[in-house]
């Protein structure tokens, strides 16, 4: 500041100088003059000066510095480089934010922000998703307008966020549900966050851990009541050797059920706990159909007056990769199944075949009385029953199929279940072409 005055006392002193030596009547005039016009060029300059800088300002054009000497050229400068450390922090600031919205972007939860009038100021992916939102079109409408469902509208109403809810999900239906788990957090002023998960499995996992833990207790608390009726029987009536015996017998059958169903319980816990067979071990197939067909036949002999029409067929001498008690187990249950749901004199059609494509199709076909396709779908699920009744004088568990697709799908084959009432049913699983070989010779 002190080298600007004494730069514009120089001015006015060469002014002065150079009007002292003006053609005029009276010095003094001329050195007046030359003030004055040393002064007026002095303003002048000034005022070129701070219109280029006030030009600079309104262009706006921050990431080039303007030339402008003077005072003026020192605001300048000093303006340009805050403005550099300014624009420096914003595009710091900017990286900051684009790094956490990817993160939310990326985040498996819905993430909705809302304004203090409940409309939707950003929401990422996921929650796009959840509750079929657009993320560009949806901006800043009203979220009650979008989620309509009717315990979201009184959760959104009721400012008690303490605990998340559980809705259906605007694109869930029958043969796909989807159940959403939504939060409200409260942040800034009168804005809200809203947070969401897809629990559908945790939901369908929860329901079949209450369906499984009732019907393992039914199905061990009915042979549990007969067994215990029978031992007051026979503590407090007086029986006969045959009555007694009769009465063992139906105790003895009623432990094996128990047994049974214990056995099938033991043998999905180390399906599921257990990791895949690997392509070590090989067994051959006639083996396991021989085994197959001496079960078959023994438990048909038990059930019914007039054995079944057992027919068992295996198409050339192959061996097969994985568990034998695993291989045996599910190609057992399915013999098993077709006899106990066969009537009396009915036929069954075990097949071991190959496939064109190196893969081989073991199968199991019978004249029962077919299941309707409503039923089809649920048959794997654990103690799922078409004919309840039936299925307990057979000595049924209901685990069975669902061994049977554990088995499968643990040597990568795939089950196949054809039926239609009143022209029986056909299992079948067919099993990859890397884990089927010829016997070498």
């Amino acid at each position: 500041m002190i080298w600007r005055v004494f730069r514009f006392f120089l001015f006015q002193m060469a002014g002065a100088l150079l009007g002292w030596f003006l053609p005029l009547d009276q010095p003094l005039h001329g050195l007046l003059l030359g003030i004055v016009l040393a002064s007026a060029l002095w303003v002048l300059l000034d005022l070129w000066r701070g219109m280029i800088l006030l030009a600079w300002l309104k262009e706006g054009d921050t990431a080039s510095r303007t030339r402008v000497g003077g005072l003026w050229g020192e605001v300048a400068d000093r303006t340009w480089r805050l403005t550099q450390s300014r624009d420096k922090k914003v595009a710091e600031s900017q990286g900051r934010l684009n790094e956490f919205l990817a993160a939310i972007q990326s985040s498996p939860n819905g993430v909705v922000l809302l304004d203090a009038k409940d409309c939707i100021e950003w929401c990422n992916e996921t929650a796009a998703g959840h509750f079929g939102f657009d993320p560009q079109r949806d901006v800043l409408q009203h979220i009650g307008n979008l989620l309509r469902d009717p315990v979201f509208v009184a959760y959104l109403n009721g400012e008690n966020y303490a605990e998340d809810i559980v809705i259906v999900g605007p694109r869930s239906s029958a043969s796909r549900p989807v159940q959403l788990a939504v939060h409200l957090h409260r942040y800034g002023e009168g804005r809200k966050l809203l947070l969401s998960r897809d629990v559908t499995s945790v939901e369908q996992a929860e329901v079949m851990r209450r369906d499984f833990v009732a019907n393992v207790s039914h199905e061990i608390r009915t042979p549990l009541t007969v067994l215990g009726g029978f031992v007051e029987t026979l503590q407090t009536l007086p029986l006969s050797d045959e009555e007694r015996a009769h009465y063992l017998e139906l105790m003895a059958q009623q432990a094996r059920r128990m047994q049974t169903l214990v056995s099938d319980l033991l043998t999905l816990s180390r399906l599921e706990g257990s990791p895949p067979p690997g392509t070590e071990e090989w067994v051959p197939v006639a083996e396991l159909m021989a085994l197959c067909e001496q079960d078959g036949g023994d438990l048909s002999k038990m059930l019914v007056t007039q054995s079944h029409d057992l027919r068992f067929s295996v198409a050339g001498h192959h061996e097969i990769a994985g568990s034998h008690s695993e291989l045996l187990s599910a190609m057992s249950n399915l013999v098993s199944n077709a006899v106990r749901y066969t009537p009396a004199g009915g036929s069954i059609e075990v097949q071991w075949q190959n496939m064109a494509d190196g893969r081989a199709e073991f199968s199991v076909k019978d004249s029962g009385p077919g299941i309707a396709p409503e039923h089809i779908p649920r048959l794997t699920e654990r103690f799922y029953r078409v004919d309840r009744s039936r299925s307990r004088e057979t000595g049924g568990t209901g685990l069975g199929l669902a061994i049977v697709k554990h088995v499968a799908q643990r040597h990568g084959a795939e089950l196949h279940i054809e039926s239609r009432p009143g022209h029986g049913s056909r299992f079948s699983i067919v099993f990859p072409a890397t884990r089927v070989r010829p016997i070498p010779s």
